[in-house]
């Protein structure tokens, strides 16, 4: 059952990001697909490693700005030459779909 769900997921995003449709996308799929979980822990809830913030519940604007900074090398304290890496692929409407699913997050 497991595996039908994850291939079921991966299907709808990479059919929605084939689509072009990133606007309607959905960032708990994006935010599982773009693997911010490996770090983030699941629902951005549970960090792995202590110095990596819990990023659930934060304001869509704030975790947007943070995530395009990093992105862009305006932020560059902290952890975020390991973010700029996981980040670089990740289009801007994409960021916006998954910062605002983090901020429903609680």
């Amino acid at each position: 059952m497991k595996i039908k769900q994850f291939v079921f997921a991966s299907v709808t995003t990479a059919t929605i990001l084939a689509s072009g449709n990133v606007a309607a996308a959905d960032g708990k799929a994006l935010y599982t697909a773009k693997m911010c979980q490996t770090c983030h822990g699941a629902e951005g809830k549970a960090p792995i490693m202590p110095l990596y913030p819990k990023v659930n519940g934060q304001s869509k604007e704030y975790t947007l700005a943070q995530m395009k900074d990093i992105k862009s090398g305006k932020r560059t304290n902290g952890m975020s030459a390991a973010m700029k890496a996981m980040v670089a692929s990740v289009s801007d409407a994409e960021l916006e779909a998954i910062a605002e699913y983090l901020s429903t997050v609680k």
